[in-house]
């Protein structure tokens, strides 16, 4: 992050106390702090870092909801755990294969509660869909006039 002070300190812990979030708020209160954001090389910096955090907290969890969904798929193909099972634990085939589907679907259940609380609690969709407008511009600015022309409006 930038080492210089913040412009306005007053803006700047309005916008620290809100994580640097300005999406929730009506658009005439909005332009102050855009514009503080745009001259203040700190806080702009600081809602960057935010927004970054949101972002991998975003794909940490879906990638935990893919993985223990992954897990209960894998489960009918496991035959090396089979070994395990019956001469380290002690376990019978059927003790072995409930315990894991168990402790996958409880996986799941939490990965999905938490990636709802995720995206609830943050600004990362707004600002994901922000970052997918802006590209959706920059490739049709690109585009041939003949794509151009066919395209509805």
């Amino acid at each position: 992050m930038a080492s210089t002070s913040c412009t306005d300190r007053v803006v700047g812990s309005i916008l620290a106390s809100w994580r640097y979030d300005i999406s929730g708020i009506s658009p005439e209160m909005r332009k102050d702090y855009e514009k503080h954001l745009k001259e203040c090389g700190l806080c702009s910096s600081r809602q960057r870092f935010h927004r970054g955090l949101d972002v991998a907290l975003v794909i940490l969890t879906s990638l935990s909801v893919f993985f223990s969904i992954f897990a209960l798929a894998v489960l009918k193909h496991i035959k090396p755990l089979e070994h395990v099972a019956f001469n380290v634990l002690g376990l019978d085939k059927f003790d072995m294969y409930h315990m894991l589907v168990s402790a996958a679907i409880a996986g799941v259940c939490f990965s999905v509660i938490a990636f709802a609380l995720v995206l609830m609690a943050t600004p990362a969709p707004s600002y994901l869909s922000g970052i997918a407008a802006e590209r959706a511009k920059l490739i049709e600015e690109r585009l041939p006039e003949s794509f151009k022309s066919m395209r509805s409006r």
